[in-house]
């Protein structure tokens, strides 16, 4: 039979460790805790915690013991107790000797680091911190630090780069963004930094190496200045795209435009003919031509205000209410429905293979769009004619922002599944864990290829 110190070191899971002595008691919350006595094996115990180099003493033992968190035996509380000392590393200085079962200065053990990162990654921080019986800044540091063991240098994530995509998007209210690339060809997230426009995008070319720029081929984007400025600026012989999605999400918010402008319209028409005809005393007659113009004038202007989710669907996608919405639209707001064609055919034309006959099409529609007398429209079309060669550029190697705008949606969904981030470095080493090929090991597992 096994004595208790094998038992709690094989239980433990450590390694070059010694195991003194174990004792258990009740805290003044009635939790049952067990306190197991270690330290270091005399090879072990002098080594610097970030080189692992054998180093002299610098000070004696610290009076008091120190005590670290491990993963709970059942619904027993785990405490590890050592007396630490510190060392002089030719290197690092002088830092505090390394103890094999924990992160250079962290309070819990290895094990409890990678569970508790674990699994944040899969429930919101709260109920991680609940379960640990730890502050949910606590689950916070537990992932910075499971990420840096994994991933210790991220510059290997920027080699062999060759089509990359690039937004920014909101981590808080009070237009807070992040900037945030990723590699098209593996769906990874390869950089993430604070903040958006050309002096954020800026720090990530600066980062590559000669060789990491001139690997780049493609980069797609919005339509953002301060993208197409950094590159050309830093990568001139790669190829720009701006990519479908937001082509059509400027076509929507253009036609929204339009559309709210027939709406107040229609709506104004509504008060004149009210004002113009004030109603007289009694209920009034269903067959009086003036009440007939003025509900007929009423139900449009609502119509056109309740049309936007039409009015943004495919025509194939409409249901048989809102076709015939688009249909009335079609017979008393011309102005409206020529901007909802063009929407359509620009939709339309951006889904064509043909290179030759995507700029033909894309040709004859900014002909259209120039000559629709819709101011809106008109300012439209100057957009796209800018970035005419990008949009072009986007068909022929048929790239998207597609997997960009999935990693938005789940840096979104790890927002609001630990309600939200206040230290910034926590919420980008979650995206890296979350939106990238990691994987945290778990002890006492399969091991995971490629680890």
């Amino acid at each position: 039979m096994k004595s208790a110190k094998s038992l709690c070191k094989k239980l433990l899971n450590f390694k070059n460790t010694v195991i003194t002595g174990c004792e258990f008691y009740t805290d003044a919350d009635s939790v049952n805790h067990i306190r197991i006595q270690a330290r270091p094996s005399k090879w072990h115990e002098n080594e610097c915690p970030y080189c692992h180099r054998r180093c002299p003493g610098y000070d004696s033992r610290c009076r008091k013991p120190r005590i670290w968190r491990g993963l709970d035996w059942g619904t027993t509380l785990v405490e590890i107790e050592y007396q630490t000392h510190r060392i002089e590393c030719p290197e690092h200085g002088v830092v505090v000797a390394d103890i094999p079962w924990a992160y250079p200065g962290s309070g819990f053990t290895k094990d409890f680091d990678l569970t508790a990162a674990w699994f944040a990654v899969h429930l919101p921080r709260s109920v991680v911190a609940e379960y640990f019986r730890v502050d949910w800044e606590t689950v916070g540091r537990c992932i910075s630090r499971t990420k840096d063991v994994i991933e210790p240098e991220i510059s290997h994530r920027l080699d062999n780069l060759v089509n990359i995509g690039i937004d920014e998007t909101s981590y808080k209210k009070g237009h807070k963004y992040i900037t945030v690339i990723v590699n098209h060809d593996t769906n990874t997230v390869v950089w993430i930094a604070l903040g958006h426009g050309k002096s954020v995008l800026e720090k990530f070319y600066q980062q590559l190496t000669e060789e990491q720029r001139t690997s780049i081929k493609v980069v797609t984007g919005d339509g953002a200045k301060w993208i197409t400025e950094c590159v050309d600026e830093f990568t001139p012989d790669c190829v720009r795209c701006v990519d479908q999605f937001h082509v059509v999400q400027w076509a929507m918010d253009t036609l929204d435009e339009v559309r709210r402008e027939s709406w107040r319209d229609a709506y104004t028409q509504v008060k004149e003919l009210k004002k113009a005809n004030p109603r007289k005393p009694g209920r009034p007659k269903e067959d009086d031509p003036v009440t007939q113009e003025i509900r007929q004038a009423s139900e449009k202007a609502d119509k056109i205000k309740n049309s936007s989710y039409a009015l943004g669907k495919a025509p194939e996608n409409l249901t048989e209410k809102q076709k015939i919405r688009v249909e009335m639209i079609s017979k008393t707001d011309k102005r409206l429905y020529r901007a909802y064609c063009l929407k359509e055919s620009l939709r339309l034309l951006l889904k064509l293979k043909d290179l030759g006959e995507a700029e033909v099409e894309l040709k004859h529609w900014l002909w259209r769009a120039s000559h629709s007398r819709i101011p809106a429209v008109y300012e439209l079309y100057k957009k796209i004619k800018r970035h005419k060669d990008h949009i072009l550029n986007a068909i022929r190697l048929g790239m998207s922002n597609a997997r960009i705008e999935a990693a938005n949606n789940k840096i979104k969904l790890i927002i609001r599944k630990a309600y939200g981030f206040r230290n910034i470095q926590n919420l980008i080493d979650m995206v890296y864990l979350v939106c990238s090929n990691l994987r945290i090991p778990l002890s006492n597992r399969k091991p995971i290829l490629g680890l």
